[in-house]
């Protein structure tokens, strides 16, 4: 097995440690954006849209978006409530 790994961030190749997670490598494509995700302002998804964990470990061909977290609930300033 390779100690490293293709994997897609926003559609951007990077090659990453086998022994990455999907945080892991998001650090080391764009710090900012690692940040962002630590404060629960960004989400790791996978290719479909669907959230992934931070801690979910890389594979050869994988391929991860980064994406606003949605407003909490309370947040919503929709004066619309159903």
């Amino acid at each position: 097995m390779s100690e490293t790994v293709r994997i897609y961030i926003n559609a951007k190749p990077i090659e990453i440690a086998a022994s990455a997670t999907a945080l892991d490598a998001v650090e080391a494509w764009d710090a900012t954006l690692a940040a962002a995700i630590r404060r629960g302002e960004r989400l790791i998804t996978d290719s479909r849209g669907i959230v992934t964990a931070n801690d979910t470990r890389v594979h050869n061909g994988a391929i991860f978006r980064i994406v606003r977290a949605r407003q909490a609930s309370d947040d919503d300033t929709d004066s619309n409530q159903l």
